[in-house]
């Protein structure tokens, strides 16, 4: 080989070589800050909402599912499947739905605090259920 040719054929080389990387996106320019690593607990749990039917059946007016159970942290609403208002509010004052109109359904509550809470139509009082909260 030419000994002019050697240095320029060692330089196309090294050109060749590099050319590769030039432009590619796994580039990571030293001055960038680093990503902040992600926890390993995972995500948080998104609040789930437990929906308590209110029916009646063979003329009696009921609950479903009942007894119930959500983990704390989660909420819980009512959904009016009879042809008449009700309104649900649990022994000891932990939660009132306020009036919930045939079809309707009443805003979630949160249940922050553990325990069986029964809870009855105010309206209806022979109606009767138990919510029972607790960690999961």
């Amino acid at each position: 080989m030419n000994a002019r040719l050697a240095p320029m054929l060692g330089g196309l080389l090294l050109i060749a070589v590099a050319l590769p990387g030039c432009g590619s996106s796994s580039y990571s320019n030293p001055m960038s800050p680093s990503p902040t690593p992600s926890s390993s607990a995972g995500p948080a749990p998104v609040a789930a909402t437990l929906t308590i039917r209110i029916v009646a059946m063979d003329g009696d007016k009921s609950f479903a599912p009942n007894p119930s159970s959500i983990a704390a942290g989660q909420t819980v609403a009512f959904y009016n499947a009879d042809s008449v208002v009700h309104r649900i509010a649990a022994n000891g004052g932990a939660f009132d739905s306020g009036n919930i109109n045939p079809g309707a359904t009443s805003a979630p509550m949160t249940m922050s605090s553990h325990g069986a809470f029964a809870y009855r139509c105010t309206i209806h009082p022979t109606m009767i259920g138990t919510l029972n909260v607790v960690d999961y």
